[in-house]
Protein backbone atom coordinates (compact mmCIF):
# COMPACT_ATOMS: atom_id res chain seq x y z
CA UNK A 1 0.00 0.00 0.00
CA UNK A 2 0.96 3.51 0.24
CA UNK A 3 3.67 5.07 2.09
CA UNK A 4 2.72 7.82 3.29
CA UNK A 5 -0.35 9.52 4.84
CA UNK A 6 -1.95 11.57 2.60
CA UNK A 7 -4.65 14.14 4.51
CA UNK A 8 -8.20 14.13 4.25
CA UNK A 9 -8.64 17.12 2.37
CA UNK A 10 -5.61 16.17 -0.70
CA UNK A 11 -6.85 16.80 -3.93
CA UNK A 12 -6.33 14.83 -7.59
CA UNK A 13 -3.43 16.91 -8.27
CA UNK A 14 -2.01 16.28 -4.99
CA UNK A 15 -1.75 12.46 -5.87
CA UNK A 16 -0.91 12.96 -8.90
CA UNK A 17 2.48 14.81 -7.75
CA UNK A 18 3.56 12.44 -6.43
CA UNK A 19 4.88 11.19 -9.53
CA UNK A 20 5.17 14.93 -11.66
CA UNK A 21 6.21 17.56 -8.95
CA UNK A 22 6.45 20.86 -9.52
CA UNK A 23 10.44 20.31 -10.28
CA UNK A 24 9.75 18.28 -13.68
CA UNK A 25 6.51 20.36 -14.50
CA UNK A 26 9.47 23.47 -14.22
CA UNK A 27 12.29 21.49 -16.29
CA UNK A 28 9.04 21.10 -18.93
CA UNK A 29 9.07 24.59 -19.10
CA UNK A 30 12.35 25.34 -19.03
CA UNK A 31 13.32 22.54 -22.05
CA UNK A 32 10.26 23.94 -24.06
CA UNK A 33 11.37 27.23 -24.17
CA UNK A 34 15.38 26.04 -24.99
CA UNK A 35 14.36 24.44 -27.61
CA UNK A 36 12.04 26.99 -28.81
CA UNK A 37 14.88 29.36 -28.89
CA UNK A 38 16.63 26.93 -31.09
CA UNK A 39 14.58 25.95 -33.25
CA UNK A 40 13.65 29.63 -34.26
CA UNK A 41 17.43 30.43 -34.90
CA UNK A 42 17.70 27.50 -36.94
CA UNK A 43 14.72 27.79 -38.94
CA UNK A 44 13.75 31.51 -38.57
CA UNK A 45 11.69 33.43 -35.81
CA UNK A 46 8.05 33.19 -34.43
CA UNK A 47 7.03 36.53 -33.93
CA UNK A 48 3.88 34.81 -32.33
CA UNK A 49 5.66 32.90 -29.90
CA UNK A 50 6.74 34.06 -26.04
CA UNK A 51 8.25 32.04 -24.04
CA UNK A 52 5.42 29.11 -22.11
CA UNK A 53 5.17 29.62 -18.12
CA UNK A 54 4.66 27.18 -15.42
CA UNK A 55 0.74 27.98 -15.36
CA UNK A 56 0.61 27.25 -19.32
CA UNK A 57 2.70 24.08 -18.86
CA UNK A 58 -0.59 22.86 -16.47
CA UNK A 59 -3.18 24.02 -18.39
CA UNK A 60 -0.97 22.30 -21.85
CA UNK A 61 -1.17 18.89 -19.64
CA UNK A 62 -4.40 19.59 -18.62
CA UNK A 63 -6.22 19.91 -21.74
CA UNK A 64 -3.73 16.64 -23.08
CA UNK A 65 -5.42 14.78 -20.26
CA UNK A 66 -9.07 15.44 -20.67
CA UNK A 67 -9.27 13.55 -24.10
CA UNK A 68 -8.93 10.54 -21.69
CA UNK A 69 -11.63 11.21 -19.65
CA UNK A 70 -14.16 12.50 -22.94
CA UNK A 71 -12.51 10.35 -25.59
CA UNK A 72 -12.00 12.84 -28.01
CA UNK A 73 -9.38 11.88 -30.77
CA UNK A 74 -7.77 15.49 -31.42
CA UNK A 75 -7.30 17.18 -28.53
CA UNK A 76 -8.44 20.23 -30.57
CA UNK A 77 -11.76 19.10 -30.72
CA UNK A 78 -11.93 20.65 -27.52
CA UNK A 79 -12.14 24.38 -29.26
CA UNK A 80 -14.28 22.84 -32.25
CA UNK A 81 -18.15 23.70 -32.55
CA UNK A 82 -18.58 19.66 -32.84
CA UNK A 83 -19.71 16.73 -30.60
CA UNK A 84 -16.55 17.22 -28.62
CA UNK A 85 -16.06 20.76 -28.00
CA UNK A 86 -15.63 21.77 -24.30
CA UNK A 87 -16.61 25.43 -23.33
CA UNK A 88 -15.81 25.24 -19.97
CA UNK A 89 -11.86 24.64 -20.46
CA UNK A 90 -11.66 26.15 -24.10
CA UNK A 91 -11.64 29.53 -22.61
CA UNK A 92 -8.88 29.18 -20.50
CA UNK A 93 -6.06 28.97 -23.61
CA UNK A 94 -6.45 29.94 -27.24
CA UNK A 95 -5.87 26.90 -29.91
CA UNK A 96 -3.10 29.31 -31.05
CA UNK A 97 -1.68 29.63 -28.31
CA UNK A 98 -2.25 25.67 -27.79
CA UNK A 99 -0.66 24.50 -31.02
CA UNK A 100 2.21 27.04 -30.53
CA UNK A 101 3.00 25.00 -27.22
CA UNK A 102 2.45 21.77 -28.81
CA UNK A 103 4.99 22.40 -31.48
CA UNK A 104 7.84 23.21 -29.43
CA UNK A 105 6.98 20.96 -26.35
CA UNK A 106 10.19 19.32 -25.29
CA UNK A 107 11.43 17.43 -22.31
CA UNK A 108 14.85 17.42 -23.31
CA UNK A 109 15.96 20.42 -25.68
CA UNK A 110 19.47 19.01 -26.28
CA UNK A 111 21.63 15.69 -26.66
CA UNK A 112 24.43 15.60 -24.63
CA UNK A 113 27.28 14.55 -26.12
CA UNK A 114 27.71 11.50 -24.00
CA UNK A 115 24.22 10.12 -25.05
CA UNK A 116 23.66 7.39 -27.02
CA UNK A 117 20.55 5.85 -25.64
CA UNK A 118 17.78 6.46 -28.29
CA UNK A 119 15.10 7.28 -25.60
CA UNK A 120 17.44 10.20 -24.13
CA UNK A 121 14.36 13.15 -25.13
CA UNK A 122 12.42 11.48 -22.18
CA UNK A 123 14.79 9.24 -20.09
CA UNK A 124 14.85 12.44 -17.70
CA UNK A 125 11.16 11.49 -17.06
CA UNK A 126 10.85 8.29 -16.79
CA UNK A 127 13.97 7.66 -14.35
CA UNK A 128 11.87 10.25 -11.89
CA UNK A 129 8.88 8.66 -12.54
CA UNK A 130 10.25 5.68 -11.28
CA UNK A 131 11.63 7.23 -8.36
CA UNK A 132 7.77 8.28 -7.52
CA UNK A 133 6.59 5.35 -8.13
CA UNK A 134 9.53 3.32 -5.79
CA UNK A 135 8.86 6.22 -2.90
CA UNK A 136 4.96 6.16 -2.80
CA UNK A 137 4.00 2.49 -2.87
CA UNK A 138 5.12 -0.74 -1.62
CA UNK A 139 3.93 -3.24 -3.65
CA UNK A 140 2.12 -6.53 -2.81
CA UNK A 141 4.35 -10.08 -3.00
CA UNK A 142 2.90 -11.52 -5.73
CA UNK A 143 3.53 -9.36 -8.94
CA UNK A 144 3.19 -9.96 -12.58
CA UNK A 145 4.83 -8.64 -15.74
CA UNK A 146 3.33 -8.10 -18.61
CA UNK A 147 2.46 -5.58 -21.74
CA UNK A 148 -1.03 -3.45 -20.27
CA UNK A 149 -3.80 -2.83 -22.73
CA UNK A 150 -2.91 0.24 -24.97
CA UNK A 151 -3.83 -0.24 -28.09
CA UNK A 152 -6.20 2.85 -29.73
CA UNK A 153 -10.05 3.24 -28.92
CA UNK A 154 -11.69 0.32 -31.19
CA UNK A 155 -14.46 2.65 -31.91
CA UNK A 156 -12.08 5.00 -33.43
CA UNK A 157 -11.06 2.08 -35.34
CA UNK A 158 -14.61 1.04 -36.50
CA UNK A 159 -15.14 4.62 -37.42
CA UNK A 160 -12.16 5.07 -39.70
CA UNK A 161 -12.32 4.93 -43.09
CA UNK A 162 -9.48 2.45 -44.96
CA UNK A 163 -7.34 5.27 -46.28
CA UNK A 164 -7.24 6.70 -42.43
CA UNK A 165 -6.12 3.18 -41.23
CA UNK A 166 -3.49 2.82 -43.57
CA UNK A 167 -2.00 6.60 -42.76
CA UNK A 168 -1.99 4.96 -39.00
CA UNK A 169 1.33 4.37 -37.85
CA UNK A 170 2.64 1.72 -35.65
CA UNK A 171 3.89 2.11 -32.89
CA UNK A 172 7.55 2.59 -32.90
CA UNK A 173 7.71 0.57 -29.39
CA UNK A 174 6.91 -2.00 -26.89
CA UNK A 175 5.73 -1.00 -23.35
CA UNK A 176 6.06 -3.41 -20.55
CA UNK A 177 5.37 -3.29 -16.75
CA UNK A 178 5.86 -4.74 -13.34
CA UNK A 179 2.37 -4.77 -11.74
CA UNK A 180 1.10 -5.20 -8.28
CA UNK A 181 -1.43 -7.90 -8.95
CA UNK A 182 -3.33 -7.42 -5.56
CA UNK A 183 -3.57 -3.29 -6.32
CA UNK A 184 -3.38 -2.51 -10.00
CA UNK A 185 -0.57 -0.21 -8.96
CA UNK A 186 2.42 -0.33 -12.07
CA UNK A 187 5.79 -0.58 -9.77
CA UNK A 188 8.09 0.01 -12.83
CA UNK A 189 7.60 0.95 -16.77
CA UNK A 190 10.13 -0.67 -19.37
CA UNK A 191 10.29 0.58 -23.04
CA UNK A 192 11.64 -1.01 -25.88
CA UNK A 193 12.13 0.80 -28.98
CA UNK A 194 11.95 -0.69 -32.45
CA UNK A 195 14.65 0.37 -33.55
CA UNK A 196 15.15 -1.46 -37.22
CA UNK A 197 15.03 -4.96 -38.17
CA UNK A 198 18.02 -5.95 -36.18
CA UNK A 199 18.31 -8.45 -33.69
CA UNK A 200 17.02 -6.01 -30.88
CA UNK A 201 14.27 -4.80 -33.32
CA UNK A 202 11.03 -5.63 -32.47
CA UNK A 203 9.87 -7.77 -34.57
CA UNK A 204 12.85 -10.04 -33.48
CA UNK A 205 11.72 -9.35 -29.44
CA UNK A 206 8.11 -11.28 -30.79
CA UNK A 207 9.67 -14.21 -31.68
CA UNK A 208 13.18 -14.93 -29.44
CA UNK A 209 12.70 -15.52 -25.65
CA UNK A 210 15.90 -14.58 -25.10
CA UNK A 211 15.15 -10.67 -25.51
CA UNK A 212 11.91 -11.16 -23.35
CA UNK A 213 14.00 -12.26 -20.97
CA UNK A 214 16.00 -9.46 -20.91
CA UNK A 215 13.04 -7.04 -20.63
CA UNK A 216 11.83 -9.28 -17.93
CA UNK A 217 15.70 -8.93 -15.91
CA UNK A 218 15.15 -5.15 -16.79
CA UNK A 219 12.26 -4.93 -14.83
CA UNK A 220 12.83 -7.38 -11.74
CA UNK A 221 16.44 -5.36 -11.31
CA UNK A 222 14.81 -3.80 -8.25
CA UNK A 223 13.12 -6.48 -6.51
CA UNK A 224 16.04 -8.47 -5.92
CA UNK A 225 16.09 -10.77 -1.83
CA UNK A 226 12.57 -9.30 -1.33
CA UNK A 227 10.66 -12.62 -1.90
CA UNK A 228 8.74 -11.40 -4.73
CA UNK A 229 6.33 -14.10 -6.20
CA UNK A 230 6.60 -13.08 -10.11
CA UNK A 231 3.65 -14.77 -12.75
CA UNK A 232 4.89 -14.59 -16.14
CA UNK A 233 3.21 -15.22 -19.50
CA UNK A 234 4.53 -17.87 -21.85
CA UNK A 235 7.10 -15.40 -24.18
CA UNK A 236 8.68 -14.81 -20.29
CA UNK A 237 8.64 -18.07 -19.21
CA UNK A 238 12.25 -20.12 -18.81
CA UNK A 239 13.87 -22.78 -16.19
CA UNK A 240 17.35 -20.82 -16.84
CA UNK A 241 15.39 -17.02 -16.35
CA UNK A 242 13.56 -18.75 -13.41
CA UNK A 243 16.45 -20.29 -11.98
CA UNK A 244 18.77 -16.90 -12.15
CA UNK A 245 16.08 -15.01 -10.54
CA UNK A 246 15.41 -17.66 -7.41
CA UNK A 247 19.02 -16.76 -6.70
CA UNK A 248 18.27 -13.29 -6.50
CA UNK A 249 15.75 -13.68 -3.96
CA UNK A 250 12.58 -13.60 -6.40
CA UNK A 251 10.45 -16.81 -7.38
CA UNK A 252 8.31 -16.93 -10.29
CA UNK A 253 4.97 -19.02 -11.54
CA UNK A 254 4.60 -19.37 -15.28
CA UNK A 255 2.56 -20.38 -18.15
CA UNK A 256 4.48 -22.29 -20.30
CA UNK A 257 4.00 -22.59 -23.68
CA UNK A 258 5.75 -25.35 -26.16
CA UNK A 259 5.16 -22.84 -29.42
CA UNK A 260 6.40 -19.52 -27.43
CA UNK A 261 8.36 -20.47 -24.34
CA UNK A 262 12.15 -21.44 -24.12
CA UNK A 263 11.67 -24.51 -23.30
CA UNK A 264 15.60 -25.60 -22.81
CA UNK A 265 16.27 -28.08 -20.10
CA UNK A 266 12.57 -29.17 -19.68
CA UNK A 267 12.12 -33.16 -19.69
CA UNK A 268 10.47 -33.54 -23.25
CA UNK A 269 8.06 -36.20 -21.98
CA UNK A 270 6.23 -33.13 -19.97
CA UNK A 271 6.06 -31.10 -23.48
CA UNK A 272 4.09 -33.51 -25.46
CA UNK A 273 0.19 -34.61 -25.17
CA UNK A 274 -0.43 -37.88 -23.89
CA UNK A 275 -2.35 -40.03 -26.24
CA UNK A 276 -5.11 -41.43 -23.94
CA UNK A 277 -7.85 -39.37 -23.35
CA UNK A 278 -7.70 -37.50 -19.80
CA UNK A 279 -10.53 -36.04 -17.24
CA UNK A 280 -10.85 -32.11 -16.58
CA UNK A 281 -8.13 -31.75 -13.08
CA UNK A 282 -6.28 -34.42 -13.89
CA UNK A 283 -2.08 -33.16 -14.01
CA UNK A 284 1.41 -34.78 -14.12
CA UNK A 285 4.27 -33.46 -11.98
CA UNK A 286 8.05 -33.06 -12.92
CA UNK A 287 10.50 -31.75 -10.38
CA UNK A 288 13.78 -30.48 -10.17
CA UNK A 289 15.06 -28.75 -6.70
CA UNK A 290 12.47 -26.15 -6.01
CA UNK A 291 11.30 -26.16 -9.39
CA UNK A 292 8.00 -27.91 -10.47
CA UNK A 293 7.06 -28.23 -14.09
CA UNK A 294 3.03 -29.36 -14.40
CA UNK A 295 0.85 -30.58 -16.64
CA UNK A 296 -2.58 -30.08 -16.09
CA UNK A 297 -5.78 -30.84 -18.14
CA UNK A 298 -8.52 -28.74 -18.47
CA UNK A 299 -10.08 -29.05 -21.90
CA UNK A 300 -6.77 -28.94 -23.35
CA UNK A 301 -2.90 -28.93 -21.91
CA UNK A 302 -2.11 -26.40 -19.63
CA UNK A 303 1.70 -26.18 -18.34
CA UNK A 304 3.04 -24.21 -15.78
CA UNK A 305 6.84 -24.33 -14.20
CA UNK A 306 7.18 -22.51 -10.76
CA UNK A 307 9.52 -22.41 -7.98
CA UNK A 308 7.10 -20.72 -5.79
CA UNK A 309 4.54 -23.03 -4.83
CA UNK A 310 4.33 -26.63 -3.65
CA UNK A 311 2.96 -29.00 -6.34
CA UNK A 312 1.67 -31.02 -3.52
CA UNK A 313 -0.71 -28.48 -2.11
CA UNK A 314 -4.24 -28.49 -3.56
CA UNK A 315 -6.29 -25.89 -5.32
CA UNK A 316 -9.39 -25.41 -7.43
CA UNK A 317 -10.66 -23.23 -10.02
CA UNK A 318 -14.12 -22.58 -9.71
CA UNK A 319 -16.85 -22.25 -13.10
CA UNK A 320 -19.67 -21.00 -13.17
CA UNK A 321 -21.12 -24.04 -15.46
CA UNK A 322 -18.87 -26.73 -14.42
CA UNK A 323 -18.35 -26.37 -11.17
CA UNK A 324 -14.66 -26.62 -9.53
CA UNK A 325 -12.23 -28.14 -11.14
CA UNK A 326 -9.22 -29.53 -8.73
CA UNK A 327 -5.82 -28.50 -9.59
CA UNK A 328 -2.38 -27.91 -8.04
CA UNK A 329 -2.34 -24.52 -5.98
CA UNK A 330 0.15 -22.87 -8.24
CA UNK A 331 -2.64 -22.95 -10.89
CA UNK A 332 -5.09 -21.52 -9.07
CA UNK A 333 -2.75 -18.66 -7.83
CA UNK A 334 -1.67 -17.68 -11.69
CA UNK A 335 -5.39 -17.81 -12.68
CA UNK A 336 -6.47 -15.33 -9.60
CA UNK A 337 -3.81 -12.84 -10.28
CA UNK A 338 -4.16 -12.79 -14.21
CA UNK A 339 -7.68 -12.10 -13.89
CA UNK A 340 -7.13 -9.56 -11.48
CA UNK A 341 -4.98 -7.86 -14.22
CA UNK A 342 -7.59 -8.05 -16.93
CA UNK A 343 -9.75 -6.49 -14.97
CA UNK A 344 -7.56 -3.16 -14.73
CA UNK A 345 -7.13 -3.23 -18.06
CA UNK A 346 -10.57 -3.47 -18.89
CA UNK A 347 -11.50 -0.98 -16.21
CA UNK A 348 -8.41 1.69 -16.88
CA UNK A 349 -7.20 0.78 -20.10
CA UNK A 350 -9.78 3.33 -21.26
CA UNK A 351 -8.45 6.07 -19.63
CA UNK A 352 -5.28 6.33 -21.82
CA UNK A 353 -4.63 9.65 -23.43
CA UNK A 354 -5.93 9.67 -26.96
CA UNK A 355 -3.77 12.09 -28.14
CA UNK A 356 -1.37 9.96 -31.05
CA UNK A 357 1.76 12.19 -31.87
CA UNK A 358 4.02 11.03 -34.50
CA UNK A 359 6.94 11.24 -32.34
CA UNK A 360 7.78 8.46 -30.05
CA UNK A 361 9.29 9.76 -27.29
CA UNK A 362 5.54 11.77 -27.35
CA UNK A 363 3.32 8.49 -27.64
CA UNK A 364 5.66 6.86 -24.71
CA UNK A 365 5.28 10.25 -22.55
CA UNK A 366 1.57 10.11 -22.94
CA UNK A 367 1.90 6.35 -22.26
CA UNK A 368 3.51 6.97 -18.85
CA UNK A 369 1.68 10.25 -18.10
CA UNK A 370 -1.27 7.94 -18.71
CA UNK A 371 0.05 5.35 -16.34
CA UNK A 372 0.84 8.00 -13.36
CA UNK A 373 -2.65 9.37 -13.47
CA UNK A 374 -4.17 5.71 -12.53
CA UNK A 375 -1.29 5.12 -9.96
CA UNK A 376 -2.48 8.26 -8.56
CA UNK A 377 -6.26 7.20 -8.92
CA UNK A 378 -4.91 3.86 -6.68
CA UNK A 379 -3.67 5.22 -4.22
CA UNK A 380 -6.17 7.94 -3.86
CA UNK A 381 -8.72 4.91 -3.41
CA UNK A 382 -6.50 3.60 -0.49
CA UNK A 383 -6.48 7.09 1.13
CA UNK A 384 -8.79 8.52 3.79
CA UNK A 385 -9.45 11.29 1.47
CA UNK A 386 -11.41 8.67 -0.81
CA UNK A 387 -14.05 8.06 2.13
CA UNK A 388 -14.63 11.39 2.21
CA UNK A 389 -15.30 12.46 -1.80
CA UNK A 390 -15.31 8.63 -3.53
CA UNK A 391 -14.78 10.05 -6.89
CA UNK A 392 -14.89 7.65 -9.74
CA UNK A 393 -11.97 7.24 -11.77
CA UNK A 394 -13.74 9.64 -14.62
CA UNK A 395 -14.51 12.02 -12.22
CA UNK A 396 -10.97 12.12 -10.68
CA UNK A 397 -9.61 12.72 -13.90
CA UNK A 398 -12.16 15.90 -14.90
CA UNK A 399 -10.85 16.91 -10.88
CA UNK A 400 -7.50 16.72 -12.03
CA UNK A 401 -7.87 18.59 -15.50
CA UNK A 402 -9.79 21.30 -13.85
CA UNK A 403 -6.69 21.43 -11.39
CA UNK A 404 -4.49 21.98 -13.83
CA UNK A 405 -6.22 24.01 -15.76
CA UNK A 406 -6.49 26.27 -12.05
CA UNK A 407 -10.30 26.50 -12.55
CA UNK A 408 -12.30 26.89 -9.08
CA UNK A 409 -15.28 25.02 -9.63
CA UNK A 410 -14.30 20.94 -9.18
CA UNK A 411 -17.31 19.36 -8.80
CA UNK A 412 -17.39 16.11 -10.70
CA UNK A 413 -20.24 16.23 -13.77
CA UNK A 414 -20.53 11.95 -13.78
Amino acid sequence: GPTRKMPLTASAMDFFQLFVPDNVLKNMVVQTNMYAKKYQERFGSDDAWIDVTLTEMKAFLGYMISTSIHHCESVLSIWSSGFYSNKSIALIMTQSRFEKILKYFHIVAFRSSQTTHSLYKIQPFLDSLQSGFDSAFRPSQAQVLHEPLIDEDPVFIATCTERELRKRKKRKFSLWVRQCSSTGFICQIYVHLKEGSGADGLDALKNKPQLHSMVAKSLCQNASGKNYIIFTGPSITSLNLFEEFEKQGIYCCGLLSTRKSDCTGLPPSMLSNSETPQSRGQYRIRMKGNMSLICWYNKGHFRFLTNAYSPVQQGVIIKRKSGEIPCPLAVEAFAAHLSYICKYDDKYSKYFISHKPNKTWQQVFWFAISIAINNAYILYKMSEAYHVTRYSRAQFGERLVKELLGLEDTSPTH
